[in-house]
């Protein structure tokens, strides 16, 4: 589990579908059913959400998720008794927890660590909290080989893509677009040379989120990274459609994962 469990998805020859699932959204049972059926179509790591108040990286569809969440009274601790579930359950696919750093602060580095590890949390994702102030989670995650995740922008000077390179464990989080997680209708065009400046400066695998919302899309960016992770347009049809959800994520997964001449 943990570390080993992530670096697994990056050694299997394809690019891995990361679906995001809100957890508790649009409430408990239907998202424990939503991350198995997207297991069952082949998902190859997930980032589960913990919903936040002020989720400054998100745009207004996980912004208006987290808040129906909260509103049902979904907290930290809640939210690693659904991943303990689901591992009870026999859902084995790798995943790791998105939280902003205060439910986290307000939890206690190393409570969340311990209770995240049992149960069978895999690693974290912290977008407000930069490598330079992460020395104690980082510490904390290694004591139990749990992978912490850092993002990098389009923006991100040399000396920001060395530093998270360095630091970063499981894989690399590439925003494709500055700015907030949503769909987007077209990919930038220097998305490319975002990604080779970052491959020039580490081995590690690269994914890819803020943006995909299609299949199409997905075909777009396959070869350029070893990961795509789609949010935005997956909690939207999650709030409306389960069936509707699970089409767009078996479309997705199709297009990571055919042949190189499908």
């Amino acid at each position: 589990m943990g570390l080993d469990r992530i670096s697994a998805v990056f050694r299997n020859g394809h690019t891995a579908f990361m679906p995001y699932v809100m957890l508790g959204f649009p409430d408990p049972i239907s998202c424990r059913e939503a991350i198995e059926r997207l297991a069952d179509i082949g998902a190859d790591l997930f980032e589960l959400g913990v919903p936040f108040s002020d989720p400054l990286a998100d745009g207004p569809v996980i912004q208006a998720a987290a808040q129906r969440t909260l509103e049902n009274g979904i907290t930290l601790a809640e939210c690693i008794a659904i991943v303990a579930d689901l591992r009870a359950r026999g859902f084995s696919t790798p995943a790791v927890l998105m939280s902003y750093v205060n439910p986290i602060l307000a939890y206690g580095l190393e409570r969340f660590a311990t209770d995240s590890a049992a149960a069978g949390v895999d690693g974290f994702i912290v977008p407000d909290l930069p490598p330079e102030e992460a020395g104690e989670l980082e510490a904390i995650c290694r004591q139990y080989e749990l992978a912490l995740v850092y993002l990098l922008a389009p923006n991100s000077p040399p000396g920001r893509i060395a530093l998270v390179a360095a630091r970063s464990q499981g894989f690399i989080y590439l925003v494709s677009v500055t700015g907030v997680t949503g769909a987007r209708d077209a990919l930038p065009p220097a998305l490319p040379e975002f990604v080779a400046r970052v491959r020039a400066a580490t081995c590690k695998p690269l994914a890819l989120g803020f943006g995909i919302k299609s299949g199409e899309q997905a075909r777009v960016v396959r070869h350029l990274v070893d990961g795509v992770i789609v949010g935005s347009a997956l909690v939207e049809l999650a709030g409306r459609s389960m069936e509707q959800m699970v089409h767009l994520a078996r479309e997705i997964h199709t297009a990571l994962h055919a042949p190189e001449d499908a």
